[in-house]
């Protein structure tokens, strides 16, 4: 099935010493809960990069759309501190059984334009690699085999795999995370219709036990705030990690919903 996603911009309210526009990523109320496409990512430069689960589009800070990389089955996005962006590509083989019926790579788009694959083509889903990425560069993905959920890290200086939490921290099949905007080494998770937050010594603290249905991507900012696309409600909410205080920030209009968030000056 394939969607075609469109890139508007809500205003946030003015609340003292926050000042953002959130950019939200939205699908049609049909299509994203089982296909989501939440990857969107700014550059130093102003451009912004979103995923439509056929072409990964770039909007230049003058407003102009381009395909910045044509053709890849991406659901998530990560940039890098020099520009790079990644995504992976995602096919469907239609034969075999269970994993073996799909395929995938991971590229890598350079400032330029250049477009490589940093992991060829394999059989199955990709499983030891992360989009989730935190100020130091250490990358963190999930593996939920029966909805028993791992949480794994790699730095970048290093190969090796860290777990940073074992099964049976989470409720149900973790959906998305995120790496705060000012603490390497913590995470938020989506945990069903609640936020979490996990350190590096594996603690995993409430940070809203009820945020909404079908809750998507997700963005700390460094005010101490996590951004929500919350798809059920058609509506980017504002957790206050402090308290868990939820506020409304933008709205999307029927027959549409957020399925990611991004925050930029």
């Amino acid at each position: 099935m394939k969607s075609r996603m469109s890139l508007r911009h809500a205003a946030v309210s003015k609340m003292p010493l926050l000042w953002l526009v959130a950019a939200l990523l939205l699908l049609p109320l049909r299509l994203a809960e089982a296909h989501p496409g939440v990857g969107i990512v700014r550059d130093r430069q102003g451009n912004v990069f979103y995923t439509d689960l056929v072409h990964v589009w770039r909007i230049a800070p003058d407003g102009k759309k381009s395909i910045a990389v044509r053709d890849v089955h991406t659901h998530e996005l990560a940039i890098d501190s020099l520009g790079n962006v990644y995504g992976e590509d995602n096919r469907y083989l239609g034969s075999g059984e269970g994993d073996d019926r799909y395929r995938h790579r991971i590229w890598r788009r350079s400032p330029n334009g250049r477009v490589t694959d940093i992991v060829p083509w394999r059989a199955g889903f990709w499983r030891e690699y992360g989009f989730v990425r935190d100020r130091a560069g250490t990358m963190y993905w999930s593996q939920c085999p029966a909805r028993r959920c791992t949480v794994y890290g790699r730095t970048a200086s290093d190969s090796a795999t860290i777990v940073l939490a074992a099964p049976g921290k989470f409720t149900t099949a973790i959906n998305w995370m995120a790496a705060s905007a000012t603490q390497p080494g913590v995470l938020y998770v989506v945990d069903g219709p609640a936020v979490r937050r996990l350190d590096s010594s594996g603690r995993v603290t409430m940070v809203a036990a009820d945020v909404g249905t079908n809750l998507m991507g997700l963005w700390p900012s460094a005010d101490g705030n996590v951004y929500v696309a919350v798809y059920g409600a058609r509506a980017v909410v504002r957790v206050r990690v402090a308290d868990g205080k939820l506020t409304t920030v933008a709205r999307s209009p029927a027959t549409w919903a957020p399925s990611g968030v991004l925050l930029a000056p």
